[in-house]
């Protein structure tokens, strides 16, 4: 005797309604989780690791206990914004590189074994100049993950000039949003 199921069999659509319905509720869940702006952390960091397949990243918290190590070369910093974004702020101790930089211009007086950790708004301009100088042998370099709108967001220390300040260019209102509100500085148009 065969049994027969009441439920005919709908084959791969059922599975692919299914596949469809997990999804969405991981995404709804992440984003209640994470909230809208962790999700647009995690989408645009995947991305950037993506498009730069060869550089090496570190993370904020990283850099900031590299930064206090006494027992370590600190690294070279290059901010690669633009020179109304470093006015805004930096991090302390950084030289402002032009986005889209020589490798010369990039390096003046820096030896391709010292440490060097690039960083921009939110890591794409910094990956850039990171894969060149890669590419031209200087081995100990990194990009800052999340760039200096994580750092911000973190509350770690920014200057501007000599003085400390607590916002940072928000490179445009699109970018901006990845910008904590009380770290956001004004765009002005």
């Amino acid at each position: 005797m065969e049994i027969v199921s009441p439920i005919p069999d709908r084959g791969p659509r059922t599975s692919n309604a299914r596949v469809g319905l997990l999804m969405t509720g991981l995404i709804v869940a992440a984003i209640a989780f994470f909230g809208m702006r962790g999700i647009e952390w995690f989408v645009l960091e995947q991305s950037l690791r993506h498009r730069f397949p060869k550089v090496e990243w570190i993370t904020t918290a990283q850099l900031a206990a590299c930064l206090t190590d006494k027992q370590r070369q600190p690294p070279v910093l290059l901010d690669v914004r633009t020179e109304e974004e470093w006015n805004v702020s930096h991090l302390p101790g950084a030289r402002r590189v032009k986005p889209n930089a020589s490798v010369e211009d990039a390096t003046v007086g820096i030896s391709k074994e010292t440490p060097i950790v690039t960083y921009c708004a939110i890591g794409y301009r910094s990956g850039a100049l990171a894969t060149k100088l890669r590419e031209a042998g200087f081995a100990n370099v990194r990009n800052l993950e999340g760039s200096i709108f994580q750092w911000a967001n973190e509350h770690r220390p920014l200057v501007s000039g000599d003085k400390p300040v607590t916002t940072v260019h928000p490179y445009s209102s699109l970018w901006g949003r990845l910008l904590s509100d009380d770290v956001r500085a004004p765009l002005r148009k």
